[in-house]
């Protein structure tokens, strides 16, 4: 906890949020990382929804890297394009409401 807690204090800003006061597709990343480390599941998904597709793609991808498999290939584009929608979905419903 000690060292969850010593990593937020160099969180980046959003420089979009920051500059043009409107929130970016990224915006709640980090925090929401920092949320699962900690163990606090239903607050990253409720402050970033793309973060258990996005794990999951980083495991996909750093396994295909080590040791790549038969259908690694269309695992990952089908987890990008998820990825994708979602992070567009989610900001498009943080803006219209």
């Amino acid at each position: 906890m000690l060292l969850i807690s010593e990593l937020e204090k160099y969180m980046l800003p959003c420089l979009n949020k920051k500059f043009l006061g409107v929130e970016c597709m990224g915006c709640g990343l980090q925090r929401s990382f920092s949320l699962l480390i900690q163990g606090e599941f239903i607050a990253a998904f409720k402050m970033y929804p793309a973060i258990y597709t996005l794990v999951l793609l980083f495991v996909v991808v750093g396994i295909n890297a080590v040791k790549p498999f038969k259908s690694s290939n269309r695992i990952i584009i089908v987890l990008a394009i998820l990825n994708v929608a979602i992070i567009v979905g989610s900001y498009a419903f943080k803006i219209l409401i």
